[in-house]
């Protein structure tokens, strides 16, 4: 299964985690825990991990095809719940 990761400078990983969990906990499988989020979509999952300057995302899918839509759907929900932030989102495979 591809996956693909990305580190985006941000001081509000934890708020970030909160947010997403809580914003696809009404349809998806979601683990939250302190400092730790883990989604789970229908062709792949997402995992996040806030430090205290940064958050580690990374994305699984089935295939390539997945990859890139699970990549598009989660930094544009980052965005989204960053408000006025802005964030720099540079997957990697």
């Amino acid at each position: 299964m591809p996956i693909s990761r990305a580190v985006v400078l941000t001081e509000s990983g934890d708020q970030l985690i909160n947010r997403l969990c809580k914003h696809w906990a009404h349809k998806l499988e979601v683990e939250q825990s302190e400092a730790q989020g883990r989604i789970q979509f229908e062709n792949g999952s997402c995992l996040l991990q806030a430090e205290e300057d940064k958050l580690h995302v990374a994305v699984e899918a089935l295939d390539e095809e997945g990859l890139d839509q699970l990549e598009g759907v989660v930094a544009n929900h980052l965005e989204r719940m960053a408000g006025k932030e802005s964030l720099d989102i540079i997957w990697e495979n």
